[in-house]
């Protein structure tokens, strides 16, 4: 994969936030249509409408721009604040919350696009896989464990291994349906089908993980 630093980039004048979103769009989709072998920091900026110059001041290199595209992805769905204990919450409640967000952002039309793409990848460069895997599944991995830690220390969960039980809840949310989506043997699922799927799943969770 690419390494190629830009001398230019580094500090200098506040970025332009519109210029960034544009810039990890155009990436999202050109990384989803082309590959990422093929989609070159130049056609990332056409893509984006903004000059190279502009591209390399906000991401040094392919990789960096591929891990942010991928954080940011998750980010739309789960932001940091899903995976935080609220006195004025009870447990279900941030449980279905972080359900809904995870579910909405596996079955995505571009979650599933890049996860094919993935899978496609993962014999001919393994690395990129990691890449994916560390800046997605695996930052919400590690969101989740510590909210469920925080949980069982608080007492609203009985989780003395929060990172298998993390692992169980997304499992669960998961579900069946998902891999048949990815597959390409099924449709998404109306919206009353997937609520249904993350209230199953919250409370299957519950009932095995309750304090």
């Amino acid at each position: 994969m690419s390494k190629i630093k830009n001398p230019s980039s580094g500090p200098g004048r506040p970025k332009d936030p519109a210029k960034r979103a544009a810039i990890l769009n155009a990436a999202k989709r050109l990384f989803i249509r082309q590959g990422y072998g093929k989609s070159s920091m130049s056609a990332i900026a056409a893509e984006a409408g903004v000059s190279k110059l502009t591209l390399y001041s906000h991401f040094t290199d392919k990789e960096t721009l591929f891990a942010a595209a991928i954080k940011a992805k998750c980010e739309e769905q789960l932001p940091p604040l899903v995976f935080e204990l609220s006195q004025h919450s009870p447990i279900r409640t941030i449980l279905l919350g972080i359900g809904r967000g995870f579910y909405a952002l596996i079955n995505s039309a571009e979650a599933i696009a890049l996860k094919r793409l993935m899978i496609s990848q993962a014999n001919i460069d393994p690395s990129l896989s990691r890449l994916f895997h560390e800046a997605g599944p695996q930052r919400v991995l590690e969101e989740m464990v510590r909210l469920l830690a925080s949980a069982h220390a608080g007492g609203s969960l009985h989780t003395p291994r929060p990172r298998a039980a993390a692992e169980h809840f997304f499992s669960l949310v998961m579900g069946g349906h998902h891999y048949r989506l990815l597959s390409g043997v099924d449709q998404p699922q109306d919206a009353a089908a997937a609520e249904a799927h993350v209230q199953d799943a919250v409370d299957i969770f519950l009932r095995a993980y309750q304090a």
